[in-house]
């Protein structure tokens, strides 16, 4: 009996052992499948990540696409194309004497241009480096050697000075110190007063600024506009005039005692007859004529020449459909023969005496227009929009010169009055013809 049971025990641990056996055996062998099946998924894995790096590395090397290409433009008008800059360019400004053109890009210079050059085949300017800046707004000093600058991220003025070498170029030098920060909106215009005496700046936020030289604010305006859209000091060098949200443009005069001393700001008058915000204004050379665009679809001429102290108001000469974009510009000749207005990236010229449009150019720039400014001379229309200064002929002056002083002939019985009249008569006409004749070729 004993002997049976120890039979029996024996047979159960060795079927226990085998049983035990056989189960580790077959979680081993499980294992080594699923060792072997994470080896093949690591495998599928790496070739999936092999692929992917070498896809990116690929992408890396693909050659990095060119930029796009600078907008091209042709017009039998078109005198120039001024290229230096290579990013785009905000702001333009004629010195006085006539004789440099400034334009101030987010490529941080200011590039000063020889507009004796402007019929050359090669355009040379000299450039000034904007420090660890760039400049939206630049603007000649009254006497020709120094300009100003707005500066983008320091929201400030700087001014430089420029030293005429010995060969005929320029040394630029920053002054020491820059302009106080004062505006809290975005500064859209500065200026210099052509009497030398106050510096304006003006910004989005109804305010303008008035400076004396040094940098002290000698006055704050505000419009009242909501906001402004623009502003800008006359060439005669008294008056600050600003447009904005409201269908009127305000003209105040900054008023200095006789020795020189800053007085007052007192308002002067205002133009009104547009029924929408007007877009941009711009004075003639000797102040007494003004334009205006608005986003009512007109441009406007007004004779300003008036006794305002009297509370004469400005006489509206003409009113004259245009086409009219957010942001559109317009500059009107110094003699006040031409009104150039843009409109997105289109500039239109008309006669201001007539209203009759008389030139048009389509897609100018590759963006839209940034400024629009006749040289002093009123040979030229120069306008930005993208890295290039394109110039006109402003063959419209020309025609519009040549029918005035034929009237004007006819008017007169003074001698030496006709005398002098036929001589610039055949010099307009010599400069119309020999542009008509470009134009032709």
């Amino acid at each position: 009996m004993d002997l049976a049971l120890l039979v029996v025990v024996s047979l159960l641990i060795g079927a226990l052992i085998i049983l035990v056996a056989l189960a580790v055996g077959r979680q081993k062998d499980g294992q080594s499948e699923k060792v072997e099946e994470n080896k093949a998924a690591g495998s599928v894995g790496d070739g999936s990540a092999k692929a992917t790096s070498s896809k990116k590395l690929k992408h890396q090397q693909r050659p990095r696409k060119e930029k796009a290409q600078q907008h091209t433009f042709s017009h039998a008008l078109l005198a120039a194309a001024l290229k230096g800059h290579s990013g785009s360019i905000t702001c333009l400004d004629f010195s006085s004497n006539g004789k440099y053109l400034a334009s101030c890009s987010d490529d941080r210079t200011v590039r000063i241009w020889s507009t004796k050059d402007f019929l050359d085949r090669d355009h040379k300017c000299l450039r000034a480096n904007v420090e660890l800046d760039h400049a939206t707004l630049v603007r000649f000093s009254p006497d020709s050697r120094a300009f100003i600058t707005w500066l983008a991220n320091g929201d400030t003025v700087r001014i430089f000075k420029m030293t005429k070498k010995e060969d005929g170029t320029f040394n630029f030098t920053a002054a020491a110190e820059d302009f106080p920060q004062k505006h809290k909106g975005i500064v859209i215009n500065i200026g210099i007063a052509e009497t030398g005496k106050f510096i304006m700046t003006a910004s989005v936020d109804t305010t303008i600024l008035i400076w004396d030289l040094k940098g002290e604010v000698l006055a704050s305006i505000n419009t009242n506009q909501m906001t402004n859209s623009y502003a800008a000091i006359s060439p005669c060098g008294r008056f600050v005039a600003a447009c904005g949200f409201t269908p009127d443009v305000k003209v105040w005069e900054v008023c200095f005692s006789k020795s020189g001393e800053f007085k007052e700001v007192t308002r002067a008058f205002d133009l009104k007859g547009h029924s929408a915000g007007i877009c941009s204004f711009d004075f003639s050379n000797d102040s007494r004529r003004m334009a205006t665009v608005s986003k009512d679809g007109t441009w406007k001429l007004w004779d300003t020449d008036v006794e305002y102290k009297k509370q004469q108001d400005p006489y509206l000469l003409r009113t004259v459909p245009c086409p009219v974009s957010e942001g559109s510009r317009i500059a009107l000749s110094p003699d006040g023969r031409v009104v150039a207005v843009s409109s997105g990236q289109d500039v239109a010229m008309y006669n201001a005496t007539s209203g009759e449009l008389e030139e048009q150019f389509h897609c100018v720039h590759g963006d839209n227009i940034t400024d629009l400014k006749f040289d002093i001379n009123n040979r030229f229309l120069v306008c930005s929009g993208d890295r290039v200064i394109r110039v006109f002929h402003n063959a419209t002056g020309y025609r519009a010169a040549v029918q005035d002083m034929q009237a004007m002939l006819k008017k007169t019985s003074n001698e030496g009055v006709k005398q002098r009249l036929r001589q610039q008569l055949e010099d307009a006409q010599k400069a119309l013809d020999a542009v008509l004749t470009a134009q032709k070729h």
